[in-house]
C-alpha cells in the first residue's frame, strides 16, 4: 500500500488570504500538505517530520517588533525553506537581513527578470503578482539575489547550500505566468518528493483506514445530498458494503426532485442503505413565526438533531458517525478556537450532535479540499452532475426564504429556482459561474397577467464568480438569458408577478442572502 503522508510539505500560515491556495496548489502537484499556524513549537513541527517548509505571506510588517516569525531553530532543521511575500521578508530579517518600508508598494501584475542561476527560478523573465508594500534591502549571509522586479531590485533570493529560497511575488495565484513549475521545481526537485496524492491514492488509504477503524461495528452517516456527504456515502459503502446506514432527513426545504434524486442515485442505482425520513411538517411547525435568520437556523439545526437521534437509536451495532467535515472546516474551526478568525454567521452546514451521543466519529475527509473531494466522488462512480454541483446551505431553502418560512413560498421558490438553474445548463452559464440560486422575498410587487392586475411576490436571482468563497463577483450573464429566465418564471409560476437579478459583490454583501 502507497503512504500518502511519506511525503509531506509543512506551511506555516501568516495570515495571507492566499494560503489555502498554495496548500492546494502543492496538492495538485502530487505532494500531501498541512497548514500550520506560524507560531507552533519546533517539536512539534520537528515530529511532524516534513521534507520541506513554505512561510506563506502575511498582512504584518517585519519592520514592526511584535509581529509574527517563524518559530525559533526552524533553520537549523536542515529542510529546505520557501518564504512566499512576508515569508521571505520573515527569513531575511531572521537570518541577519534588513527589510524596510518601500518607497513604491507593488500591487497587481509585475515583470520579474532572473538574475543569476539558480534551482527555484529557470525562466529568464515572467509576469507575476505582487502584493506587498515592504521589501528585502540587504540580504543575509550565504544568499545571493536570483530576480528582480521593477519596485523590488531583490525580488528573489536563495541560499542553495542550505536550500533556503524567498520570493517577493505570490507563484500560488494563476496570475504569476510560472508559478505552478515554481511550486513543482521546490517540492519535488529541492525537496526530494514524490507524486504519491493522487484520487486513487487517497481512496485506497480511506477505506484502508475505515476498515481498520470501525471492524465489525455498524457507520450511521446524515446524508444531505450534497457533495461533501455524498463522497462520504459513496466512499464508506465502498469499504465496508452494509455496515453503513445513512439516514437522510427531508427537511421540506430542499431543491425541486432532490429527495427522489438522492434515493435514486444512492439507495436504487449504488445500493447503499438509506433511511429517508419526510419531516417537512415537523420543520414548518417549527419554523412558523420565525423571521430571525439565525433563529432559524439554529430551529432547523436543533430539529434535525432530534430527528437524526431517532433515527440513530433505531439502529443496532451503531459506534460510528460518519461526517463529511473536510479541511477548510479543519482549518477554519482551529482559527475560530486560538481567536484568529471571526464568526459573522452560523455556518451552513447542518451540525452540533451532541456529545451524549456516544459515537465515535469518522470524517474520512477531513484532510481534503473541495476540488480533492470533487475528484475522488469522480473517480469513485458518483454522477458528475451530483459531484460537481453549487455549494447549498445545510438549513437549504430555509434561508434562501428571506423571513418567515411557509409552505406556499418554499413550494413557489423551488419551481423559480429550476427554471433558474435549466436555463443556466442549457446555455452553458452553469459551468461558468461558481454558485446561483432563487431567493424568495416576502413582499407584493404589482403586475398584469393578461388583462388582470396581479399583486403577487418577488423573486431574485442570484449568481456569482468566484475562486475561494472569500470573495466574489456578480457574474455577468448576457441580458436575453436573463430576460427568458424572468420570463419564464412570472409565466409558468403561479404567484410570481416580479423577477430582479443581484448584482452585489462579497464584499460588502455576502453570496447568500441570509
Amino acid at each position: 500500500m502507497t503512504d500518502i503522508h511519506s511525503d509531506k510539505i509543512l506551511i506555516l500560515d501568516f495570515g495571507s488570504q492566499y494560503t489555502q491556495l498554495i496548500a492546494r496548489r502543492v496538492r495538485e502537484l502530487g505532494v500531501y500538505c498541512e497548514i500550520w499556524a506560524y507560531d507552533n513549537d519546533l517539536t512539534t513541527i520537528q515530529e511532524f517530520s516534513p521534507k520541506g517548509i513554505i512561510l506563506s505571506g502575511g498582512p504584518s510588517t517585519v519592520t514592526e517588533e511584535h509581529t509574527p516569525r517563524a518559530p525559533e531553530g526552524i533553520f537549523e532543521m536542515g529542510v529546505p525553506v520557501l518564504g512566499i511575500c512576508y515569508g521571505l521578508q520573515c527569513m531575511a530579517e531572521m537570518l541577519g537581513g534588513e527589510v524596510s518600508t518601500s518607497d513604491k508598494r507593488e500591487f497587481g501584475h509585475a515583470d520579474v527578470e532572473l538574475c543569476s542561476e539558480n534551482s527555484l527560478i529557470t525562466e529568464v523573465s515572467q509576469s507575476v503578482w505582487m502584493s506587498h508594500g515592504d521589501k528585502v534591502t540587504a540580504i543575509p549571509a550565504g544568499f545571493k539575489i536570483i530576480a528582480k522586479s521593477g519596485n523590488a531590485p531583490l525580488c528573489a533570493i536563495a541560499d542553495e547550500q542550505r536550500k533556503f529560497y524567498g520570493v517577493q511575488f505570490h507563484p500560488e495565484v494563476t496570475h504569476s505566468e510560472f508559478g505552478e513549475q515554481l511550486l513543482s521545481r521546490f517540492v519535488h526537485d529541492i525537496c526530494g518528493c514524490g507524486n504519491n496524492w493522487s484520487a486513487s491514492n487517497i481512496i485506497q488509504d480511506a477505506i484502508d483506514t475505515a476498515r481498520s477503524k470501525v471492524g465489525d461495528d455498524h457507520v450511521i452517516l446524515g446524508l444531505s445530498g450534497g457533495v461533501d456527504s455524498s463522497v462520504v456515502a459513496a466512499l464508506l459503502h465502498r469499504a465496508i458494503g452494509d455496515q453503513l446506514t445513512c439516514i437522510f432527513v427531508d427537511n421540506g426545504l430542499l431543491r425541486k426532485d432532490e429527495g427522489d434524486q438522492v434515493m435514486a442515485t444512492f439507495a436504487n442505482n449504488m445500493g447503499v442503505r438509506v433511511i429517508r425520513v419526510d419531516a417537512e411538517q415537523r420543520f414548518l411547525n417549527e419554523l412558523a413565526g420565525e423571521n430571525e435568520p439565525e433563529a432559524k437556523r439554529k430551529i432547523i439545526g436543533r430539529v434535525f438533531v432530534e430527528i437524526f437521534e431517532e433515527e440513530s437509536n433505531k439502529i443496532d451495532n451503531a459506534k460510528w458517525l460518519a461526517q463529511g467535515t473536510i479541511y477548510p472546516d479543519v482549518i477554519e474551526s482551529a482559527a475560530s478556537k486560538t481567536g484568529k478568525a471571526q464568526v459573522i454567521k452560523s455556518h451552513h452546514n447542518v451540525g452540533g450532535l451532541p456529545d451524549d451521543m456516544e459515537l465515535e466519529l469518522l470524517e474520512p475527509l477531513r484532510e481534503l479540499f473541495k476540488d480533492e473531494v470533487r475528484k475522488i466522488g469522480v473517480e469513485l462512480g458518483l454522477p458528475a452532475k451530483m459531484v460537481h454541483r453549487h455549494p447549498f446551505p445545510g438549513p437549504g431553502l430555509g434561508v434562501r426564504i428571506l423571513g418567515e418560512v411557509k409552505k406556499e413560498y418554499a413550494d413557489v421558490l423551488r419551481e423559480a429556482d429550476a427554471i433558474f438553474m435549466q436555463e443556466l445548463e442549457s446555455t452553458g452559464w452553469y459551468e461558468k459561474t461558481s454558485q446561483a440560486f432563487a431567493v424568495f422575498l416576502p413582499v407584493k410587487s404589482v403586475g398584469v397577467v393578461g388583462d388582470n392586475r396581479a399583486y403577487d411576490w418577488v423573486i431574485a436571482l442570484r449568481a456569482v464568480e468566484t475562486i475561494d468563497f472569500m470573495t466574489a463577483t456578480w457574474a455577468h450573464i448576457p441580458y436575453d438569458i436573463l430576460g427568458h429566465i424572468s420570463n419564464r418564471i412570472i409565466n409558468e409560476v403561479r404567484g410570481i408577478s416580479r423577477v430582479t437579478y443581484d448584482i452585489s459583490g462579497k464584499p460588502p454583501a455576502t453570496i447568500e442572502w441570509e
